[in-house]
């Protein structure tokens, strides 16, 4: 078999290695360009140090659709593209430039979360259980016959980039599997009958995320905030701006944060307000029966009338990640300080609440 492997982010490398392994003929690479800065050079991603380490010959073409690449495609008279975490679709053209098409690996069960950010979206949803999905490529986004799917339980603290580390894992075996069964297979034509179509009724959409999606507001139920800050870390993470009382405000980085569920409907306390110092102990003197000890060196946050968060550790803008606890005894003099949040204003919450 000789493969064009497509990829990009660290999704793809373990099944592309596993590709490598298993001595298929690789005939080359193909990764997006590397995103000019005016900084610094970036990083390479992930696909280009993986076949840079192995010495595998390496392009990067601006579209994968454009003739002049389409021609290049097939002057590589390959058997097969396997694709993964690539970042552009490929036209009907592109497929037809190797003998039996493109397969895809998918970070979801599809044909649910078709899109962009499959991963991230299976825990804003507020799904049980993500998955991986092979599918026989066709132009439309994510919509080819799938061939192999294998399922996994997202766990109850888990957060994207793990469970984004775990899929990868699972991928290699449905990656195997599939290029195994196309192997048997002499023409396109031979594949048109492979695996399952999907049901577009049953289909739902994991758009792209945007770096203002994670700003957090906290007139949203518990559950909704928990899975924001999950399903959107590492990238592009959550913040939130800090009010003081004289009318300054700061911007935190909150990677990580617990829920409770709770009834806040009778507390004096509003979406937003931090609980410490004296506003904690007032907060403990009227629910009692609500255990706090485990919070000892953390934040509580009010949110909405169900619950608050448990906020272990923040990073100011600028500087270093520290405890919350910490960052409180550097503003003790500060009598009370609140998360900026207005009522409903939150596009992505809003989506998530009519999932």
């Amino acid at each position: 078999m000789r493969l064009i492997l497509m990829g990009t982010g660290p999704f793809a490398v373990p099944s592309f290695e596993a590709l490598r392994q298993k001595s298929y003929e690789i005939v080359h690479v193909v990764t997006r360009p590397a995103v000019p800065s005016n900084k610094k050079e970036p990083p390479p991603s992930p696909i280009r140090q993986w076949a840079t380490d192995h010495q595998l010959p390496l392009t990067d073409p601006a579209s994968i659709n454009a003739p002049d690449t389409v021609q290049w495609l097939q002057e590589q008279r390959s058997d097969l593209l396997v694709v993964c975490d690539y970042g552009q679709i490929l036209s009907r053209d592109a497929l037809a430039s190797a003998k039996l098409g493109g397969i895809n690996l998918h970070g979801s069960i599809l044909p649910r979360h078709r899109g962009a950010a499959p991963v991230q979206w299976s825990i804003l949803a507020g799904d049980a259980v993500a998955g991986v999905s092979i599918i026989h490529m066709t132009p439309a986004l994510d919509g080819g016959p799938v061939l192999h799917t294998l399922s996994t339980p997202i766990g109850e603290m888990e957060n994207a980039g793990e469970l984004e580390s775990r899929l990868s894992q699972i991928g290699v075996q449905s990656t195997l599997e599939s290029v195994a069964l196309l192997e048997t297979k002499k023409c396109l034509d031979e594949c048109v009958n492979l695996g399952g179509h999907q049901d577009k009724s049953l289909a739902t959409k994991a758009p792209r995320l945007a770096k203002e999606d994670g700003e957090l507001n906290l007139h949203y139920a518990v559950k909704w905030i928990d899975r924001l800050i999950r399903g959107l870390q590492p990238w592009p993470g959550s913040f939130a701006h800090v009010a003081f009382p004289d009318g300054k405000t700061l911007r935190l980085i909150i990677p990580k944060a617990n829920p409770i569920e709770t009834d806040m409907a009778s507390s004096p306390f509003l979406p937003g307000d931090l609980l410490y110092g004296e506003t904690l102990k007032q907060f403990r003197g009227i629910t009692p029966s609500l255990d706090t000890t485990a919070c000892r060196d953390a934040w509580l946050v009010a949110v909405g009338i169900d619950g608050l968060l448990v906020i272990p550790a923040v990073q100011p803008a600028g500087k270093r990640l520290m405890s919350a606890d910490e960052f409180v005894r550097g503003y003790s003099r500060v009598a009370s300080m609140k998360i900026i949040c207005t009522p409903g204003s939150h596009r992505l919450l809003n989506k998530m609440s009519c999932t």
